[in-house]
């Protein structure tokens, strides 16, 4: 069942169960899907539709650790919701170790020695961790891997 079935499906649920949280969700991910769509001009692949879904997740997330920093635990607890809606579309993250191993090994693969390949490891492991990882968590781990 691809997404967008799935999508349709769970929307048809929290309409049924009259889930105002779960609706608003699905309803903003079908419309960022539908967004994406008509701009890139034709229908989503699975890796576009990852992107979206990724996109969607890192907005909450960056908002949730916003209203934190300014004490709005009312909101933090909206989007702790919404934040696990989402994920649920998501394929699933990756541990920080099996982050790291597969950084380990991207590093030693394209030789890289210093700061100065940080570029050429991200390019070559972010395709590897597209949808599985958090980008700053790849990012942390690069540099931490290469400062040494």
């Amino acid at each position: 069942m691809s997404l967008s079935d799935t999508l349709t499906e769970d929307l048809k649920t929290a309409m049924k169960a009259r889930d105002k949280v779960a609706l608003s969700v699905i309803r903003m991910i079908k419309a960022a899907l539908t967004n994406e769509k008509i701009k890139v001009g034709h229908d989503l692949s699975d890796d576009e539709e990852l992107t979206v879904l990724s996109r969607e997740l890192k907005q909450r997330k960056e908002s949730r650790e916003e209203f934190a920093d300014a004490g709005r635990q009312d909101l933090v607890d909206g989007l702790d919701a919404e934040i696990k809606l989402v994920e649920k579309y998501a394929p699933k993250q990756l541990s920080d170790d099996e982050v790291k191993d597969i950084v380990t090994k991207t590093v030693s693969g394209v030789g890289a020695s210093s700061m100065a390949d940080f570029g050429k490891v991200m390019g070559a492991v972010m395709p590897k961790l597209k949808g599985k990882a958090d980008g700053s968590l790849v990012n942390k781990t690069v540099k931490s891997l290469l400062s040494k």
